[in-house]
Parts: C-alpha cells; structure tokens; sequence
C-alpha cells in the first residue's frame, strides 16, 4: 500500500532558530512518519535558519529548502507540494506566507485535504479581529479543517466565527526520545532558568516573572537562555547564555533547581496554550515554574506536578523554599504524567482520525 503523503509549508523543521515551533514540527512530523505517512517539508532560507541549524535532514521527512526570496521556487515548490493527499500551510512562515495561503488552496489535487494548520493562534484571531479585511479571513473558510497548537475553546469558537469548517487544537506534547533527563551541566547551573526568545508580547512578562523574581532574590542565580536578550538590562545575579540549540535543551532543563515557563501575552489571554518549553522540560523530569494559564490542570497537576505562580513575587516565593528532593519529585511527576498521556505519538493518532479515510485511501 502506497504510503500517503503530506505536504508541510511551515518555517523551518531543521533549525530552532529564532523558530519556536521547530520542536512541534520535529514531534509531529517524526510521529507521523512511524504511523506511515510519507511527509515533505518545504521552508525558505529565510533569518539565518538554515547558517544555524540544530539537525542535519532526518530520515523521517524529507525536507526542501527554497530561496526566501524567489518567488518561482516558492510556485516550483507549490507545484510539487499540490500533488500530496493532504497540503498544509502553517502560520508564520515568514516569507510569502499570503500567497502561500492562496496558493495552496488554488493548486490543491481534486482528492486532496488542505489545512491551515496556525502555530500562534492567538496572534492570528487578534490579527483578524484588528483587520476585518485581511486576505486570510476570507480564505479560511475554504480550507478543509484548522488546526491550531493550542487555545481551547475560545479559539475553536473564533475560528467557527469567521467560517472554519472545522478547528482542532493539536496541543504540544512531548517527543521521550528527544526530550529526556540528561547529566547535569554546568553550563547551566542555575537556581531558576529560563528560555525564550525577545519577543514584544513576551518581554514585559519576562520581566514580571523572572527579572523581579531575580531582584527578589540576589543571592541565588538565574540563568536566561534565547535569542535578542545581549542588549537588555539585566539584575547581577542573571547570567545570559545566548541561543541555545535544542541539542542542548535536556541539559538547560535538567541542571537549575528549577525552570520557569513564561506565556507570551496573547496566550495567556486565550488560555489553554501550554507551550513546547513545558513539555520540553516534562519531558526531561524539570521541576517547571509556569505563569498561571486556563486549562494548565488538563495538561499537569498544580502542586504535585507543576508549580504556577501569579506573579515574581510569587516565582521568588517558590524558589526560596524549593528543596532539591522536593524539586526532582515534581519533575518525576510531570515526566510520568506526560509521557502516559502527553507525547507526539498520540497528538499523531489524533490527527491521523481527523484525516480519515480520505487521507488513507
């Protein structure tokens, strides 16, 4: 039996590089492939990605990379991808992204499923509330199905709003082989870390949540890893790493007494977002400090398996009085409570019923 075959537009799957949903892509991607999909993904050479890459091309997807800035290799790839039995356009590709999403609408196979498949679905319903007259709200409707990485309910029922046939949160999870408890490094040592990007709508809970946490506290030490922070005020006690590949990620996580998850604005809003650092660090059995978000209990288990804190006063509160036998048992916790029912291996099986027969046949 011919295995079928799927088309990803996303940013990039090989590099994590001012890319936060490379991980997500890796696990779902790579779970799809063992339930016997054949899957192509198609980035652009775009924001150095491809100069800082995490993973040379894996055996379980085959990945092209086009120029970011040649509109006839984007259409060259178009042509290829709109033979696959299912066509995706993930949010955020970040070149060309409204003529993919015409695109692959117009040069979809008659048998073939199209997906808008949004990785920040906060942002995209907050942009298409502002501007009633973006290209997108009008193309939505035509796809056969939205997925989105997250937002619950509020977000399902925005997207029936503007004419979704039908929105399905894919949550992130956790891939057990990549994301594991590794030997501490001292690279990372640490009471509290902290990754993630500069971004807008994350810098002023960053310094809500981990830089008055670190005022508070100025004997201990934090540790702050991601892109765009080499030019920001930072408390004393605060070391700054840089970038980090995910190569590096188990060991970020399992080597501070504690991790912090910080949602970004927009997500917090929606709720029901829980972000690929939280399963990153369950997964390798990190005791997590997140920020207070609807819907964290469906996911981990506040007190026994996470931490949440409604502010730096609080995160501070939590780091003064955690003990390290205390901290390795909540991070025991969280990596048994995903891996029984967090992984990309069952986000996979759930894609693979919505997809239905028309996708296996």
């Amino acid at each position: 039996m011919t295995r079928p075959r799927i088309a990803f537009f996303g940013s990039s799957l090989v590099s994590a590089y001012w890319n936060g949903a490379a991980t997500y892509y890796r696990g779902i991607v790579r779970a799809l492939d063992a339930r016997g999909f054949d899957v192509t993904f198609y980035e652009p050479d775009a924001y150095e990605r491809q100069a800082h890459r995490d993973i040379p091309d894996p055996s379980w997807a085959r990945v092209v990379v086009y120029d970011a800035g040649d509109e006839t290799e984007v259409r060259r790839a178009l042509a290829e991808a709109c033979g696959a039995d299912v066509v995706v356009k993930t949010s955020g590709v970040g070149v060309f992204d409204e003529l993919l999403e015409e695109a692959v609408l117009d040069a979809r196979a008659p048998h073939a499923l199209t997906i808008f498949w949004d990785v920040d679905a906060p942002a995209t319903l907050d942009r298409l509330q502002q501007n009633p007259a973006d290209p997108l709200r009008a193309l939505i409707p035509q796809y056969d199905m939205v997925l989105t990485y997250g937002g619950g309910e509020p977000v399902v029922r925005a997207y029936e709003a503007i004419g979704a046939r039908l929105c399905v949160p894919i949550y992130n999870a956790v891939d057990p082989s990549t994301h594991h408890p590794v030997t501490r490094d001292r690279r990372f040592d640490a009471s509290l870390g902290f990754l993630g990007n500069r971004l807008p709508d994350r810098e002023q809970r960053v310094d809500a949540f981990f830089l008055d946490a670190a005022r508070l506290l100025p004997a201990e030490t934090f540790l702050l890893g991601g892109n765009g922070w080499h030019d920001k005020g930072l408390p004393s006690n605060v070391r700054y790493v840089g970038h980090v590949y995910t190569r590096d990620h188990n060991a970020f996580n399992c080597t501070p007494r504690a991790v912090l998850n910080i949602s970004r604005d927009s997500m917090a809003r929606y709720g029901f977002s829980p972000a690929t650092r939280v399963f990153e660090a369950a997964g390798a059995g990190a005791c997590l400090i997140t920020d207070r978000w609807e819907g964290i209990e469906l996911f981990l288990e506040p007190g026994r398996e996470v931490l949440v804190a409604d502010s730096g006063d609080e995160v501070a509160a939590h780091v003064r009085r955690l003990a390290e036998p205390e901290a390795r048992a909540i991070g025991d916790a969280a990596r048994r409570r995903v891996c029984a029912q967090h992984t990309y291996a069952h986000r996979a099986m759930q894609l693979e019923s919505l997809l239905g027969a028309r996708a296996v046949a």
